[in-house]
């Protein structure tokens, strides 16, 4: 059968010349036709030779055997109306190009080959690629969960080749020292340089490894191991069937096995909505932002954080230290009684407020923002207490919600209550994807079903994905841990579920000059704390002493007064359970707090259990 696409002279004439091919061959008759000067003009009558024995390598004389049967794949049955009424344009044009006979003569046309259709090329397909078409271990995120399950992999498959796909225009990075460390460097271009120095004082750069450690995305496919990070891309979907994500730009790469570790993004505030405010604004959370506000701060004369959590406090705290260098004054806006009110029991919410106020914050408590407007090139606040304020610059500081946009693709299950990516004990979500980091959900045995936002997580459950996605099919049961610092003076870390509503035991002791974040890092020589802690576990001692609390028996007493808060430990408790403790300016302890939660042992002396932390 023969398609022909397009009616237009060169297609006519193929058509003509099919029938010829495929009919059977009638001798021309000569015509009556009454011929006038006009027609002679006009259409060259064929002579009787040319008539009678068509040009060979116009048309090939068909056999007997391919008249009768032609081959259904070379020739395809034109419509049967398509042979009974050609388009009367065609004809008429046919009747103006051609002489009229059975056989079509010579033409300029019918010199070109008379083939069937052309096959049109896709012009994205002739284009060069600009990434690996495949790679074995593709990883969509460019973070510390990333970072975790790259080391792993390389450790358990030394040929392994990674491709890493960031949307940050920027290689595998930690976040802590964004809030933290970073805005106590007295280096002016630390912007630029992002290195910094722990409290221990050691320089170091918020990257996890330098840029010669990667292969270069256009060396990666050639290479026969190597880890390449491709940034500045967002993947736009996935074919979880044809193992296959899609890039944003267009491009397709191909994986064996996928590690979905988006993060999260900053959760916008519903009052941020007018231009010129969002212009003065920063959701906080990426070397971006840090850049961003840190040239904002240098120039402003007030500057206003939008919430009491961990971020916002520790923001608040840090910019503060600037306000002090630079005359800028920093206010710190929540709707909670007190700082991280959420998580502290309200003695030490309490107790905390007073702290960052002392560092030089103004806070406002029990005020929301509901309008935000932008007047005399300033943002002006408007609270739901009534009061208002201009700010230079905005910090907003409300939470984090996961990055789940590849769900739908992916055809992955999001959790309704906790956000995120819902996975097996195994951090898989279906058949050869799994999820690490904040956008994962995971099973707590001990605790139900979680999503935490923090490092530790983020290294320990990329780690564990990285190890699974090699075939080592480890469940996840670590309690990751967290921390804040308040500056280099006060500190804590936690594990566990630490909510405020919980009922809660408090043991607290005087502190000395080394129970703080800058002596712990000394002492450590570990500027991020849960690198080394994470892979601590309780020895043979601290077991023994858990079993045994119970008949140590103490009499130390919950205090309530300022200087009392040094340090101690909090208990989070579900009737005799501990089901969250918090070290106040107490470190090195994690692995003995760790193994209370994950026993869940009910305890009924916390005084003695509070003993193996050596607060005393």
């Amino acid at each position: 059968m023969l398609i022909v696409a397009g009616l237009g002279v060169l297609g006519t004439t193929c058509l003509l010349g099919y029938y010829a091919t495929n009919t059977e061959y009638q001798p021309p008759q000569p015509l009556e036709v009454t011929k006038t000067q006009e027609d002679d003009e006009q259409v060259a009558q064929p002579t009787e030779e040319e008539v009678s024995q068509p040009p060979e390598e116009d048309i090939a004389q068909p056999t007997e055997e391919e008249l009768s049967q032609p081959p259904d794949e070379e020739i395809v049955q034109p419509l049967q109306e398509e042979v009974a009424q050609p388009p009367q344009e065609v004809v008429q044009q046919v009747e103006e190009e051609a002489p009229i006979t059975d056989i079509p003569t010579k033409t300029e046309e019918s010199e070109q080959p008379v083939t069937s259709i052309v096959p049109v090329t896709d012009e994205s397909s002739t284009k060069t690629r600009k990434y690996p078409e495949e790679a074995t271990y593709v990883i969509i995120g460019a973070g510390t969960a990333a970072h975790a399950a790259c080391r792993a992999i390389r450790k358990n498959d030394q040929n392994a080749k990674i491709l890493v796909i960031g949307e940050e225009k920027a290689l595998p990075y930690m976040r802590p020292p964004l809030s933290k460390e970073l805005w106590f460097s007295e280096d002016e271009n630390v912007g630029e340089t992002l290195v910094f120095k722990s409290w221990n004082g050691k320089e170091r750069s918020v990257f996890f490894e330098k840029e010669e450690y990667y292969t270069k995305t256009e060396d990666f496919s050639g290479s026969d191991k190597g880890i390449a990070v491709i940034t500045g891309e967002k993947v736009s979907s996935v074919n979880a069937e044809g193992h296959e994500v899609t890039l944003a730009s267009g491009e397709s790469i191909k994986y064996g096995k996928l590690l979905i570790a988006t993060g999260g993004k900053p959760k916008e505030h519903a009052a941020f909505t007018d231009d010129e405010v969002k212009s003065h604004t920063t959701l906080f959370r990426n070397i971006a932002d840090f850049q961003s506000l840190n040239d904002a701060v240098r120039n402003a004369q007030h500057v206003a954080v939008i919430g009491g959590g961990f971020l916002g406090s520790e923001l608040a705290c840090a910019l503060a230290v600037q306000g002090k260098k630079r005359g800028m004054k920093v206010t710190q806006i929540y709707p909670e009684e007190g700082n991280m009110a959420k998580v502290l029991p309200k003695y030490l919410s309490d107790w905390t407020t007073k702290k960052v106020t002392k560092e030089g914050v103004e806070i406002v408590s029990k005020g929301a923002v509901e309008n935000a407007t932008f007047e005399n090139n300033q943002v002006k606040l408007k609270l739901d207490n009534g009061e208002e304020t201009l700010a230079d610059h905005v910090v907003v500081c409300v939470g984090l919600q996961p990055n789940i946009e590849l769900a739908q693709s992916a055809g992955l299950e999001i959790d309704t209550q906790e956000g995120g990516f819902r996975v097996n004990s195994e951090l898989e979500a279906r058949s050869d994807i799994w999820v690490a980091g904040d956008a994962a959900c995971f099973y707590d045995i001990n605790l139900g079903r979680r999503r935490v936002e923090h490092h530790d997580h983020a290294v320990v459950s990329g780690r564990l994905a990285g190890e699974n996605m090699t075939g080592a099919k480890k469940s996840y049961k670590h309690q990751s841990m967290f921390w804040s610092d308040l500056g280099p003076d006060v500190g804590y870390e936690a594990i566990g579920i630490c909510d405020s509503s919980l009922p809660t035991v408090g043991i607290w002791a005087k502190a000395t000059e080394s129970d703080t974040p800058k002596a712990a890092e000394e002492a450590s020589g570990e500027s991020i704390r849960s690198d080394s802690e994470s892979e601590n576990v309780a020895d043979e001692s601290t077991e023994k002493a858990v079993e045994q609390e119970a008949a140590e028996k103490t009499t130390t007493k919950v205090e309530s007064d300022e200087e009392s808060f040094g340090k101690g430990v909090v208990f989070y408790m579900r009737e005799k359970k501990v089901v969250g403790i918090l070290l106040w300016n107490i470190f090195s302890q994690m692995p003995v707090a760790r193994k209370i939660v994950t026993e869940g042992k009910d305890h009924e002396d916390l005084n003695a259990l509070a003993k193996l932390f050596k607060i005393h």
